[in-house]
């Protein structure tokens, strides 16, 4: 049928004569002189003499058999030189972190009923030493007041405008939107969330930022910034060595990691990547000036964190990193390789394997509530903000792993989002820890209503002052 209509068409004057069956009309790209089909399509050209391959670098293209290696040379696909802050999985964490690839491939729906009510046993046991009260912290901004009550905004522009405000309200309750930090957003995307900072931070001067994005994002509202000095790093959080950056390399700025919504392994890359990578730059330090003490009252004492880890010495406890305030997302992407609260699951007697469980389950603590919001978006208007808001909150099938049939029998819906909500407590749990081992009073709280977000628990950090 298809190729009968495109038999009985022409293509419009100077364009290449290929018919796309999917989009039911021809290519509108242009062919060089002389030719029918352009340099995508050019494999359908009647032209006996020349061959077209797929590119071996990407095969979503194709190129002349005899014009690879000059094409090898040019390709927009071909491995880039490495930045100077690249560093092979630096933050990827132990190397000899073990991990069953079969036993993760194990679906929950495959497990019997006595080992699945065994894995809820164990997750009930680990959870009851946490306290599962989260605070709610829900707070603004008035940078994004006037951004807020504009009428042109639709409903999704709001929610990531309310989610911008409350966590701008976080950072200004721990101080951190101060003059002088370079802010670090990872998995910036667009870099709306540095763009609000920059805005609240709108007369100070010396502020930098760093933008984290793997991906070559577009739409980037970069353009938009002239006061402060913005930067992107394309690169995965896994080999981003910010001691390297050459503006921190330089100046040896104190840093504030800031994210929203960083999706499973990449929160514990990020932590690792600032508490870690980032610290060590300071370690090896010969003649810094000692930290500043945070003084409370008129008897010029420090402020003192009642937490039992923040004890020690400032010098021993204090850290380049201001701050971190990261919007947790996406549990089920979470990596037992690059998790950074492995030492919590080991003293609780899991591993690997409850781990993988364990995060697979974290979905059901939206699974149910996820179908609304898809039905909400497909039926309001298409934007990029909406499609950002899903994607958000999208879970991964295989990752999910939420089957609804065969564990209808076993567990309430109530019962799984009450479960998928301790498989997130006791994940992130591992990650308070591990920023309290390394002398930082972290904490949890609920920066945004259910409403606006499925995701609504923020991570903030700042170093304990003795």
């Amino acid at each position: 049928m298809a190729a009968a209509e495109a038999s009985s068409l022409s293509p419009p004057p100077g364009r290449c004569a290929f018919f796309v069956e999917r989009k039911k009309r021809f290519c509108k790209m242009v062919p060089a002189q002389g030719r029918r089909f352009c340099g995508e399509h050019g494999v359908h050209e009647e032209e006996k003499s020349r061959k077209r391959i797929p590119c071996p670098l990407d095969p979503k293209h194709t190129v002349y058999e005899d014009q690879l290696q000059k094409h090898l040379k040019k390709c927009n696909s071909r491995e880039k030189p490495k930045p100077v802050y690249f560093a092979q999985d630096i933050n990827a964490g132990p190397k000899d972190a073990t991990e069953s690839l079969e036993e993760e491939q194990v679906s929950i729906s495959a497990l019997s009923k006595e080992e699945l009510e065994d894995l809820i046993r164990k997750l009930r046991r680990a959870s009851t030493s946490i306290s599962n009260v989260i605070k709610d912290q829900i707070l603004c901004h008035q940078a994004l007041q006037n951004a807020l009550s504009d009428p042109k905004n639709g409903d999704a522009a709001t929610k990531h405008l309310k989610q911008q405000a409350s966590i701008l309200g976080n950072m200004e309750r721990l101080e951190l939107l101060q003059p002088g930090n370079c802010f670090v957003e990872f998995g910036a995307g667009r870099g709306k969330l540095s763009h609000w900072v920059d805005t609240a931070l709108h007369d100070a001067k010396n502020v930098h930022f760093l933008l984290v994005e793997r991906a070559a994002t577009r739409f980037k509202v970069d353009g938009k910034h002239s006061r402060n000095s913005f930067e992107r790093l394309q690169v995965d959080i896994q080999h981003l060595c910010l001691n390297k950056v050459p503006v921190l390399a330089k100046e040896k700025l104190p840093v504030v990691g800031i994210g929203k919504h960083v999706c499973g392994a990449a929160t514990d890359l990020a932590l690792r990547c600032l508490v870690e990578t980032y610290a060590k730059h300071y370690d090896n330090r010969e003649e810094d000036p000692a930290p500043k003490r945070l003084k409370t009252d008129e008897t010029n004492e420090t402020s003192f964190c009642p937490d039992e880890t923040c004890t020690n010495s400032v010098s021993e406890n204090w850290s380049p990193v201001a701050g971190i305030v990261i919007a947790l997302c996406c549990h089920h992407r979470c990596d037992w390789k690059h998790y950074v609260g492995q030492e919590f699951f080991t003293a609780a007697g899991l591993g690997a394997t409850e781990f993988n469980y364990f995060r697979r389950m974290a979905s059901w603590a939206t699974c149910g509530l996820r179908e609304t919001a898809r039905r909400d978006t497909a039926t309001d208007g298409k934007n990029e903000e909406q499609s950002n808001e899903a994607e958000e909150h999208e879970e991964d099938d295989n990752g999910a792993d939420s089957n609804w049939d065969s564990l209808q029998g076993l567990f309430t819906a109530e019962e799984r989002k009450q479960i998928g909500r301790r498989c997130k407590l006791l994940i992130d749990h591992g990650r308070i820890e591990y920023l309290q081992q390394r002398g930082y009073e972290a904490v949890l709280q609920r920066y945004t209503d259910l409403s606006v977000s499925l995701e609504n628990v923020l991570l903030t950090a700042v170093p304990c002052q003795s």
